[in-house]
Formats: C-alpha cells, structure tokens, sequence
C-alpha cells in the first residue's frame, strides 16, 4: 500500500510532534515530501533533525508546493489566524487536513471552512490531544456507560501556573488579533473535552473575563514588572535556540518576550456559563497566574457524581529559567460516588509524558495504520472543532456585551 505524502506548514516548535511522528515513528504509514513557512531558518532546522531532508517552500509558494510535491495531507501548525487559509485553500486543491487547535479564531473564518468541506466534501481532522490522555477516556467511558445516570450539571476548572501561564503572554498568543485569546486557542481544548464528555453541544454562553495580572499597568500595580522570575532562558535549548533565537533575524519574532511589557490584549481570568441542548448545565473558569497547574471536574447526575483531579505540576520555584521548568510532576485521583452508596476510587495512572500521555496516543491513531478501531470516538472532524470553539466564541461576545450570547445567533450548525 502506497504511503500518504504529507506537507507541514508552519515550523514552529509544535510541528516537531507531526514532523518526527510522520518521518521517523510512522514512515511506513507515512511520508514527509514538503515543509513550508515564511521563515526559512526553522525550516532548515526541522530538517537537520531528518535524516532525510526534506524540500522546503516559502509560504507564498504554498499552492505550487501542493501539486509539485502531489501531497495528499497538509499539515496546519501555523499561528492560529492563518490556519483558515491554509486549510481552505488545501481543501480546494482537493486534500486531506490535519489542523492543530484551534481550527481558526473567529466565526467568518469557521465559516469559511464550513463552506470549504461542504463543496469539496472535504476531510479535516482537529488535533484534540487531550481525548487521547487516557485519564480523560476513562471519564467519557464512565459517563457514557451511565455511572451518573443523566448529566444535570458540570463545574470545570483549569489552573495554568505562572510558569505555563505567563508563556502565553510571551509569544504571538498575547495579541487576541493572532489566537482569538484564550478563551479560544486554550479553552478550546477544555470545551470540545466537555462536548465529548457530556454528549452535547453548546446552546447559551454567558461570560465574564479581564486582564487581572499580566500585561503592563498589571505588572505595575502588583510589582512585576521586571520580576525575574517570570523569564526564560531560550539559551539553555539548543533545539529552541535554533529554532527562535538563531531564527529572528528572519522576521523579528521573539519567542521570550516580558509578559509585563505593553501589548498584551488577551485576558487571564475568565468565567463561563454554558447551557447544552441537552440541559446540562457548566460553570467553567481559566486561570492563568496560578502557584500550580492542573484541573478540577465534578459532574452531577442522576444516579450520582463524578470528580477528577489532575495535578500536572505542583508548584513553580521561579529559578529554573529553562521553557518546560517542572513540568509533568503531577498526579491524578478519579472517583465516582452513586447516590446512597458510599465514593469509589476509579483507578488511574498518571503518565508523565507529554499531556498525559496524549501526545504520543494522538499521533499513533492519526498517522499509524488506517481502519484503527475508535470505540470512544476521539478522532475530531471539522464539526468538532467548530463546536469547540463556539463557546468560546460566544464567551467573547458575552465578555464584550455583557450579555447571554445563543450560539446559533452567531453559527447556525445543523
């Protein structure tokens, strides 16, 4: 069987995860032919690590890259507001898509995607990593076979600490015009896990966000403006030297910028409501200046509840300036307690490797041997990832109206 030829566009560091899993874990399966970007430095040293280089085009020359490589998947690990183009224009030329999340950042530009799968009865795949943690199956399982009975309300809390938090307003994530803000590029993760794990989608959205603690007048009023410890050291990785460091001369991009310097517009403490058109109720909350990082969940039902705490790390010490300091030192406890019966431990493991685990699983099912059985449904279509973000997108224009927001007032997905 012939193998798929794949192109990545956008050589960031997130495409190394679909760069090595289509070169090296699943060649057999898989065939990397192109890599395209506007900056030719990170290409070149995403295909130093290849034992085979591969040829690479500039990111105008993406259409002529398609036919003169005959790729048959394109690989969307962009900045976020370009994901729209790239998966549209693939999609026209008649390929497959893998996109990573989110799959764009604002409705016009669902739409276009809607549009573009519709007429040419297209293929895209969203990398929801987070489905594939499997702390995260054992949950839908559990639901999904009834533990709870009927879901009649779900609180969902996310704790990003001031190591983890803090990056998001280093990079282009803090400029709302680039992610859609957190509540798009981040909580997109957090609200498709909610769609798949209450069986439903979104219906009326009303929310509150701010900037409280990044930025530069927060910076100023709670004294951190040149607080050290909110740094990274981008010297201490060779592999992120290269890639941002050695890269900037390019087009100017610092990867390491002060979260406390001016130009961020993006918020870092946001609440949601969210009623499902199953009835089910949420309260959702983001925060991003936390002293830990990790996740709360508690689903109310029927029959009984469910609660899930995650903790991935435990606390930030602020002298380890390196990218990823203590990350992945956490621990996980599930239960599920039915109504009149005393609480029961759910067994479960942590797993110390990239989200949980996740990362690794993802890129098996999305690059390994075709017809793999997905009895949870973890693979995520276009469908998914528009319902992903409609809550985030409502949450937006909630925050900017003060108003509850219908989702289908924005996006009418049948």
């Amino acid at each position: 069987m012939a193998r798929r030829r794949y192109a990545v566009v956008g050589t960031g560091s997130r495409a190394q995860r679909h760069v090595h899993a289509i070169a090296v874990e699943h060649a057999d399966t898989c065939e990397l032919v192109a890599l395209c970007d506007v900056n030719r430095t990170r290409m070149n040293v995403h295909n130093e690590r290849l034992a085979e280089p591969v040829p690479t085009y500039d990111a105008a020359d993406f259409l002529g890259m398609l036919d003169e490589q005959r790729v048959d998947v394109v690989v969307v690990t962009t900045v976020d507001r370009h994901h729209d183009a790239y998966i549209v224009a693939a999609l026209d030329a008649g390929r497959d898509v893998v996109t990573e999340k989110p799959m764009t950042t604002d409705v016009p530009s669902a739409r276009k995607i809607l549009d573009a799968v519709h007429r040419n009865d297209g293929n895209v795949t969203v990398t929801f990593n987070y489905r594939y943690n499997p702390i995260h199956e054992k949950v839908r399982a559990l639901l999904a076979d009834g533990a709870v009975g009927e879901i009649g309300s779900v609180h969902f809390e996310w704790l990003l600490d001031t190591r983890h938090g803090a990056d998001y307003f280093r990079r282009w994530h803090r400029d709302k015009a680039n992610s859609g803000g957190l509540m798009v590029h981040k909580a997109t993760h957090h609200f498709d896990l909610l769609n798949w794990w209450v069986g439903s989608v979104p219906e009326t959205v009303y929310a509150h966000g701010r900037l409280f603690f990044y930025g530069e007048e927060n910076g100023k009023r709670h004294g951190y403006t040149h607080d050290k410890r909110f740094d990274i050291d981008l010297e201490q990785d060779d592999w992120l030297k290269k890639l941002y460091v050695d890269a900037r001369h390019e087009d100017g991009y610092r990867r390491d910028q002060n979260p406390f310097e001016p130009g961020v517009s993006i918020e870092d403490d946001m609440s949601v409501l969210v009623r499902y058109a199953s009835g089910a109720n949420l309260t959702y909350h983001l925060t991003a200046y936390s002293p830990w990082e990790g996740y709360r969940l508690m689903v109310n039902g029927s029959k009984g509840r469910l609660e899930l705490e995650v903790v991935e790390n435990s606390w930030v010490s602020g002298q380890d300036l390196s990218v990823d300091a203590g990350r992945e030192q956490g621990w996980a406890k599930l239960s599920v307690q039915r109504l009149f019966e005393q609480r029961v431990d759910v067994p479960v493991e942590y797993d110390r490797a990239g989200h949980g685990g996740a990362d690794r699983r993802m890129v098996d099912a999305l690059y390994g041997p075709t017809g793999q059985e997905d009895p949870l449904g973890r693979k995520a279509t276009h469908r998914d990832g528009v319902l992903s973000l409609l809550t985030g997108f409502a949450a937006g224009r909630s925050v900017e109206t003060g108003r509850p927001v219908r989702v289908a007032e924005l996006l009418d997905l049948p």
